[in-house]
């Protein structure tokens, strides 16, 4: 990207990639038995970084999570192009994520992490799949 220019393809390829780091991240806390509200923490950065990669496919770039969260509801699963499971998942990992890094980390166990770790990758395989298919 340089100047006006502006490269979609390229912000949407940078932008899978955060999610793929940031699962990996997430993965080797995991396997390293560290803690599991860390474990979620980047397992949601995994989902966000993946809607941020969709949004710009319709050219939204919200500032806060809730913005992003709340077109991906409207423009992508209101509209039948992801199941509402996804939506259902999307919301429960951030009210984790809010959960462990702001008011309890406590209450996130290992179980926890590992079911949020396997929706993360279960959601950024689904936009992956449809990103790269070029069915954007």
């Amino acid at each position: 990207m340089s100047g006006d220019v502006f490269d979609k393809d390229a912000l949407i390829r940078y932008r899978l990639e955060q999610a793929r780091e940031t699962l990996l991240d997430a993965q080797v806390l995991y396997e390293h038995e560290r803690r599991p509200a860390s474990i979620v923490n980047r397992a949601y950065y995994a989902m966000f970084y993946a809607t941020l990669a969709l949004l710009v496919t319709i050219g939204k770039s919200p500032s806060k999570h809730i913005g992003v969260i709340s077109f991906f509801d409207s423009e992508f699963v209101r509209r039948n192009i992801f199941p509402k499971e996804m939506s259902r998942k999307l919301h429960e990992v951030f009210e984790a994520r809010q959960e462990g890094d702001y008011t309890n980390p406590d209450l996130i166990d290992r179980e926890k992490a590992g079911d949020v770790l396997e929706a993360a990758g279960e959601f950024l395989k689904a936009i992956e799949d449809k990103l790269l298919k070029g069915e954007s």
